[in-house]
């Protein structure tokens, strides 16, 4: 009677989607150390699930002291980018089958930005930038009575530039950004690029003088690496170039 028992306990085993992965995460912890130093560990995980499932399973199991941000954990808010072999990513939208887990899957904090505990970063200068161009619709006059008007071609116009969620992985994948923390950065001038093309708002040309500041738009050098690692698939280096075409022609 014990045969049928361990056959199907052999099949059952055999049909487990579930694969040991290697999650090798940079640790910091200001208050033990200055320096960061990478920890492994060990995950049983089905490869259909994603990296943000991993630091779950770690932080709930393995090690409490694992600090990173997530929210929604969808792809909306933005808050679990972090480097992942290399590249920025969203936690939550990487399956551990689409980056080797045969191999070490790397996690790490976002480059140019101040770590305060492992993964997580401050942000606050990235958001004092994004407030710095305004990102908010200015207009005169009035408060109108009903819906501003636009066509759908006025709409198309800066149509992609709505899509950021303000993820910061734009931002941190610039070597511009890396070197020098006082410029603006792609998500500041995205955001920037959303207003200053709306037909219905006023303050463009107030956006515009902002950017054009040494710090601001002409800092870009056009590597690509913020449009590669824009998860919302935002054409960002496209977005720059424009907003540099309209501070030389002052048509937009």
């Amino acid at each position: 009677m014990a045969t049928p028992t361990l056959e199907k306990a052999a099949d059952t085993a055999a049909a487990s989607p579930y694969i040991t992965v290697t999650f090798r995460i940079r640790r910091f912890n200001p208050e033990v150390s200055d320096e960061a130093q990478w920890q492994d560990f060990q995950v049983d995980i089905d490869p259909k699930e994603r990296v943000l499932d991993g630091l779950h399973k770690i932080k709930w199991d393995l090690d409490g002291s694992l600090t990173f941000r997530r929210s929604c954990a969808h792809g909306i808010c933005g808050s679990d980018a972090m480097r992942i072999n290399g590249k920025n990513r969203l936690a939550c939208k990487t399956l551990i089958k689409d980056i080797n887990p045969e191999k070490p899957i790397t996690v790490e904090p976002i480059k140019g930005m101040t770590v305060l505990k492992d993964l997580v970063v401050d942000m606050e200068p990235f958001f004092q930038a994004y407030r710095d161009v305004m990102p908010f619709l200015i207009t005169s006059g009035n408060e109108p009575t009903r819906e501003r008007l636009q066509s759908a071609e006025d709409r198309e116009r800066f149509d992609d530039t709505t899509k950021c969620i303000l993820c910061a992985a734009c931002t941190s994948s610039c070597p511009v950004f890396w070197n020098d923390g006082q410029y603006f950065g792609p998500a500041a001038i995205v955001n920037a690029h959303r207003f200053i093309f709306d037909s219905r708002d006023e303050a463009g040309e107030q956006r515009l003088e902002i950017l054009n500041d040494k710090d601001g738009v002409w800092r870009c050098r056009t590597t690509f690496n913020c449009t590669d690692a824009c998860p919302r698939g935002i054409e960002v280096t496209k977005a720059i170039q424009e907003v540099k075409r309209a501070l030389i022609t002052r048509r937009y």
